[in-house]
């Protein structure tokens, strides 16, 4: 399949300067073009006027990864009334008490109080100290990698790094506009405060990731090249939703993209201080090569080639510190990263500059950042490769099955309750919309506030089945 390439590239003296300016700026996305017959955008959210149009895919949409199974269909507008609100227009979705990722604190940049995305089981969470070094493992190093050093990719400009926001069960939802991957992408709503940060800075004209993560349902929300509108709602490139209590493998099908260009969540792969303050990092990095072949390896689900050369490293590569490269000189902080990375390692994420390791901008870094610097790129190595897949040889199986979507009426007064109930068999994660987006469980209820046409979308790693139930509101 072709693939297409933005133009994120920067021009050579600029690249330089920002490498002094510990910023990385040759970064940039490589994905499939767009083979939808339509945007699958959503409308603006307003809470008393929020219309959904229903698609539904055509039979040989994306080569059949997509299933589509119709309960009821309307084919009007349908208002999404409720739609704009965690705390109004509905009941919230379950979430709340007693999950692992409720002692998140909320705030920008805020400290996950010892929480670690994903399970133990997570190719992110594995200690990959004693795994075998790929054969290849050398040439890797000196033809793909390079005689630099290793490059921090943040600092403590809020304009470095990529930041984050946690957000609580009171965080407003809202519509997420769709532009140039909706069909690899999670629909809204999402908890997207207006003032989310954005890499870069509100003008940035990079990536734009956008990084919110929900302590009461704990979902996390990515979203590429992001801007706010005035209602409230967001635009973006692609999103992704991650389930932050399962495993983070496989979660999006086979060669979809995500926010990142691997098909992989950003935040699990941050360096980030509130982790090396405790003294204790237990998963692996994210970090950027500037040439990738047309190739991924778990937990990469997507590749995004920079060069025709098979031998060029797939993403979901991954480095790891060697175990004998001396760190007992450095800061403790600085220790508790390089210690991680020899039992975790790097994973390749995306397309920039060689051996820049992404992490959240805080104003509390201090020596750690110039220490990182001069680790040069001779003290890592590549960890064993297998499998790798291409477009051509990646796994197949069984989308996951919809037995049943139903409201508990068809017809309801303005804001009247409903409740919806589900049964999806082999799903990774669901999502209802126009709301409340990503769900856990079978039912939630439901206070339309016009006749509103509610799509279950379920997703596995090889696929997603859609379901419609329409509720009508006199």
């Amino acid at each position: 399949m072709c693939s297409r390439r933005s133009a994120h590239t920067s021009p050579k003296a600029r690249e330089v300067a920002s490498r002094d300016q510990n910023r990385e700026t040759d970064h940039w996305h490589t994905r499939k073009p767009d083979m939808s017959e339509g945007a699958l955008s959503r409308a603006p959210a307003a809470a008393q006027n929020c219309h959904h149009m229903f698609a539904e895919h055509s039979a040989h949409a994306q080569a059949g990864r997509f299933l589509t199974v119709t309960i009821l269909l309307t084919v009007s507008l349908v208002g999404c009334g409720g739609v704009s609100s965690h705390g109004s227009g509905g009941a919230p979705p379950p979430g709340g008490g007693n999950l692992a990722c409720n002692g998140m604190t909320p705030g920008q940049t805020a400290s996950l109080n010892g929480f670690v995305p994903f399970t133990s089981s997570s190719l992110w969470n594995t200690d990959i100290s004693a795994a075998p070094v790929d054969p290849n493992s050398a040439s890797i190093m000196s033809n793909w990698v390079g005689s630099v050093n290793m490059h921090p990719d943040w600092g403590t400009d809020p304009t470095y790094g990529i930041p984050y926001v946690v957000v609580d069960g009171s965080q407003n939802l809202v519509n997420v506009n769709l532009g140039a991957y909706p069909e690899e992408s999670d629909p809204g709503p999402m908890p997207i405060p207006a003032n989310a940060p954005v890499e870069g800075g509100s003008g940035s004209s990079g990536d734009r990731h956008v990084l919110v993560l929900d302590n009461n349902n704990c979902f996390l929300y990515e979203l590429y090249n992001a801007s706010p509108n005035g209602d409230g709602s967001w635009n973006a490139d692609s999103t992704a939703v991650w389930d932050l209590l399962g495993t983070g493998n496989a979660q999006r099908p086979y060669t979809w993209t995500s926010a990142d260009a691997a098909g992989l969540p950003i935040f699990p792969g941050l360096a980030r201080y509130d982790e090396a303050a405790s003294g204790s990092i237990n998963h692996a990095f994210r970090f950027t090569l500037p040439r990738t072949s047309a190739a991924f390896t778990p937990p990469a689900s997507h590749d995004a080639a920079t060069s025709s050369d098979p031998s060029a490293p797939p993403m979901g590569m991954r480095l790891r510190l060697k175990s004998g490269y001396d760190i007992s000189g450095f800061s403790a902080n600085t220790q508790t990263i390089l210690t991680a990375m020899k039992h975790y390692g790097l994973i390749l994420a995306d397309n920039g500059s060689s051996l820049f390791v992404t992490g959240a901008s805080d104003s509390r870094w201090s020596a750690e950042i110039d220490e990182l610097k001069s680790v040069p790129s001779s003290a890592f190595e590549v960890v064993q490769i297998n499998p790798v897949y291409t477009n051509s040889n990646y796994p197949a199986g069984a989308a996951p099955a919809i037995t049943s979507f139903t409201s508990s009426v068809s017809h309801v007064s303005s804001g009247g309750s409903v409740t919806l109930s589900w049964n999806a068999s082999n799903s990774i994660y669901t999502i209802i919309s126009p709301w409340p987006g990503a769900v856990r469980g079978t039912s939630l209820t439901v206070n339309p506030t016009a006749t509103t046409t509610y799509t279950l979308y379920a997703t596995n790693q090889y696929g997603r089945t859609t379901a419609t139930v329409t509720v009508s509101v006199p």
